[in-house]
């Protein structure tokens, strides 16, 4: 556990990076895309590692298995996604984007990488690659406190996201 120093150093440092710059979620950063927070975070693990259950979808997202019901309506509603049941376990039920929803996970996939290159474009290689190894030391020691909630390997989502 991080000493309270470093906890107030770490606050004060993104409340000072929020006074110049917003701190928004860069996958939320678009109500030009139509979509809220929720709706785009989950095109976007849909988009990424293809078809999901709605109990895996609403942990990955962080809400209860009634909230990503509704998500789910408005997202079939727009035309993004469909829900399939599983044909040896009619209660499993798999979210999956549609021709429509693969074309809006590309689009907006689009702009998040201009995002992303913006932000890490403020930083030397060398600060770019010790973000990386801090980002994939957190990535480890999450996945091994909360073994339900690991994450897909990388290798899968630029194996899947190729394939697109």
């Amino acid at each position: 556990m991080a000493n309270i120093r470093d906890v107030e150093r770490l606050k004060e440092l993104l409340l000072e990076l929020g006074r110049t710059r917003p701190l928004r979620d860069p996958l939320s950063a678009g109500a030009e895309l139509d979509l809220a927070g929720p709706q785009l975070h989950a095109m976007f693990w849909l988009g990424y590692d293809g078809p999901l259950t709605m109990g895996e979808l609403a942990r990955r997202l962080g809400v209860t298995e009634k909230g990503v019901t509704g998500l789910a309506d408005r997202l079939e509603t727009a035309g993004y996604c469909l829900r399939e049941r599983d044909e040896k376990d009619r209660r499993v039920v798999r979210l999956q984007l549609t021709g429509m929803g693969h074309q809006f996970f590309k689009n907006a996939a689009a702009r998040l990488d201009q995002r992303l290159s913006f932000v890490l474009g403020a930083l030397p290689a060398a600060d770019r690659d010790a973000l990386f190894r801090i980002l994939s030391r957190l990535g480890t020691y999450f996945a091994a406190i909360s073994a339900p909630y690991a994450a897909t390997p990388l290798s899968k989502h630029s194996s899947s996201r190729s394939k697109r």
